[in-house]
């Protein structure tokens, strides 16, 4: 559950880091931030599986490329729900979805399901040989 908690405020920042870049995303405050993650989290969870498997082909076609689409759609819909989160654009939803996904990719990648964080400690042992 910790791990759900610090992800979830990660993906806060990183809409807040957005928001900061770009002049097209706008968050009134920090209850916004954080309720744009949940909703974004939410619709993450329930549209984007159904959004891919309907566009795959189209995905296929485009090598992986109309995910950003489907990842800027995201957050247009939540940009809708939520009051004090506004996305206005498309390129600014395209461009924001895209610094989302690296910042909390980044910053996800040190955090384990149990909210620690871990990284691994190679230690060189001569030559070509290392040990974790």
């Amino acid at each position: 559950m910790q791990g759900f908690f610090i992800r979830w405020l990660v993906l806060g920042f990183s809409i807040s880091f957005a928001a900061y870049l770009l002049d097209g995303i706008h968050v009134s405050g920090v209850i916004s931030a954080f309720a744009a993650a949940a909703m974004l989290g939410i619709l993450n969870a329930v549209f984007r599986p159904i959004a891919l498997l309907i566009t795959l082909p189209i995905n296929i076609l485009s090598f992986g490329l109309f995910t950003f689409i489907i990842n800027a759609a995201m957050l247009k819909m939540a940009s809708a729900v939520i009051p004090g989160f506004d996305v206005t654009g498309f390129w600014t939803a395209v461009f924001g979805s895209l610094i989302i996904s690296i910042i909390s990719f980044l910053i996800n990648s040190f955090i384990s399901d149990r909210g620690a964080v871990e990284y691994i400690d190679l230690r060189h042992k001569g030559g070509d040989r290392w040990e974790i």
